[in-house]
């Protein structure tokens, strides 16, 4: 565990995401687009809406944004996707976060999903009392942090009947796998990356068992000492910071640690119960996922997802791969930050749109 000064990934993490979705055609004629506006949080925040050109729709899909800002005019935002949902006779609805392009207040990197969850929330509120065509039957569409976002607003309304999950998450902050994923994309050997991984759980079990700094120090060499670790999360532990940090988790219930903190690797749990909370979720949901995604541990987002909706009676779960596809579900050779930040053009791997496309005819519009 390091004293974690996360600016620096905060920053290159946005830069990725923020360009990651480039528009992929246009809206075209087979929708009718307009401003919308409504309020959440005090603020007035700004978005379009897309009504297939019939002005009639049999669902409504909400999209939650990833990690980062967002443009959605400047961008065209998810255009690929808007486009062949409205040709399916679905109502498309995105806006921007607060302080960024035309809505109010001031955005913040690091937002609290729950306070990104009520603007969810009153925006379904709004497009029923609007009687917004296909808000009858709304669903969520949610990248990577809308992983979390996601599940507390539909854990909240029940009206709500549908979920794609696209690289979505434990409950769990995901920078620790991050790193290590990277690591032997950054001139690192797999032995290396294997030992900062064991070394990053063992430091960790010191630090919250009450070990000396001494005891962390000895548990940590290799971890220390690399660069590309101190440089994505910043400076190394001093003696001060240590025992301070340590003084605050250990005045911790127990219990309240638990909740809070992963067991092994003592990264963040950004939603309690998280498990709990899937679980309890009767609606449908197609989960994607780039087997080449660095950025966030798919393979237990998916047997989380297997083990709580997937074995729900009331709900239905379907999962999709694509073995070429990043984070982003962008086709991709390594999937690593490096590839993603170095990419001039980016186009969605084979695949992606037709298998959201038809899983909405499937399971929601049939």
């Amino acid at each position: 565990m390091l004293h974690t000064s996360r600016g620096l990934l905060a920053v290159m993490l946005a830069a990725i995401l923020f360009a990651s979705s480039p528009a992929s055609g246009q809206a075209g004629d087979a929708a009718t687009t307009s401003d919308f506006t409504f309020e959440s949080g005090g603020k007035t925040l700004s978005g379009v809406m897309d009504v297939p050109a019939s002005g009639e729709a049999k669902a409504l899909v909400i999209f939650i944004h990833g990690y980062g800002g967002t443009d959605i005019r400047g961008q065209n935002k998810y255009a690929g996707l808007r486009e062949r949902f409205t040709g399916l006779g679905i109502t498309t609805v995105t806006w921007d976060k607060p302080g960024q392009g035309e809505s109010e207040g001031t955005f913040d990197i690091n937002q609290p999903v729950h306070d990104s969850a009520q603007e969810v929330l009153d925006a379904a509120a709004w497009l029923r009392e609007q009687a917004v065509p296909g808000a009858g039957r709304i669903g969520l569409w949610g990248l990577s942090r809308g992983g979390w976002i996601a599940p507390i607003a539909l854990s909240q309304d029940p009206e709500m009947d549908f979920w794609i999950s696209v690289g979505g998450v434990t409950a769990e902050d995901n920078y620790q796998y991050l790193i290590i994923s990277n690591l032997p994309h950054e001139g690192y050997s797999e032995d290396e990356a294997r030992t900062i991984d064991a070394e990053w759980r063992a430091g960790f079990e010191v630090f919250s068992s009450g070990g000396s700094f001494e005891a962390y120090e000895a548990a940590t060499p290799a971890l220390r000492a690399n660069e590309y670790v101190t440089r994505m999360m910043g400076p190394n532990y001093t003696r001060e910071a240590y025992e301070m940090e340590q003084q605050g988790f250990l005045s911790m219930p127990p219990e309240m640690r638990r909740q809070n903190f992963d067991p092994e690797t003592g990264m963040s749990v950004n939603i309690q119960d998280f498990g709990k909370m899937l679980s309890g979720l009767d609606i449908d949901v197609l989960a994607v996922f780039g087997e080449k995604d660095l950025n966030v541990d798919w393979r237990k987002t998916r047997a989380l997802y297997e083990e709580t909706i997937g074995q729900n009676p009331e709900a239905s779960l379907r999962v999709e791969t694509f073995p070429d596809a990043n984070h982003n579900l962008d086709t991709a050779e390594t999937g690593s930050i490096r590839e993603m930040q170095a990419m001039e053009s980016r186009s969605k791997v084979d695949g992606y749109y037709d298998v959201q496309a038809e899983w909405l005819k499937e399971v929601v519009l049939e």
